[in-house]
């Protein structure tokens, strides 16, 4: 059965996308812990990023490497923080959050409540700074 990151990446499911090449996908967390909270999946379904190979692997850092600039252009703050847990849905991924303190990468924080104009306006804003 597909995860819910490969029924986003075939439009199965609406998302807010940020960014996509032939191998990878980027899209917004709906359940922020900063605005501008990203999502970063290979789109061949893996569960655990270290069972990627090599080159998938490296090609997909560079890819998050973009993101994550283009992120940095569009959204005020002092760093990305960069997060792999991997637990919630068995489907490779990296958290990229705008962060100001190293607290704001702390996933008991409370989620932020943003309405889907809110979302779009973010992902519009990061795509247009996004470089691939």
């Amino acid at each position: 059965m597909a995860t819910i990151f490969t029924k986003i990446i075939r439009g199965e499911i609406p998302c807010y996308k940020v960014a996509e090449s032939d191998k990878y996908f980027a899209f917004l967390d709906i359940n922020p812990l900063m605005a501008g909270h990203t999502l970063v999946v290979p789109k061949k379904e893996t569960d655990y990023i270290f069972d990627l190979g090599d080159d998938d692997y490296s090609e997909f850092m560079l890819f998050a490497k973009k993101v994550a600039l283009g992120i940095e252009k569009a959204i005020p703050c002092a760093r990305i923080g960069v997060a792999v847990v991997g637990l919630e849905v068995p489907h490779a991924h990296i958290h990229l959050v705008p962060i100001n303190t190293i607290l704001d990468l702390n996933f008991r924080n409370p989620k932020l409540k943003m309405t889907p104009e809110e979302l779009e306006k973010i992902a519009l804003r990061i795509s247009e700074k996004v470089i691939l």
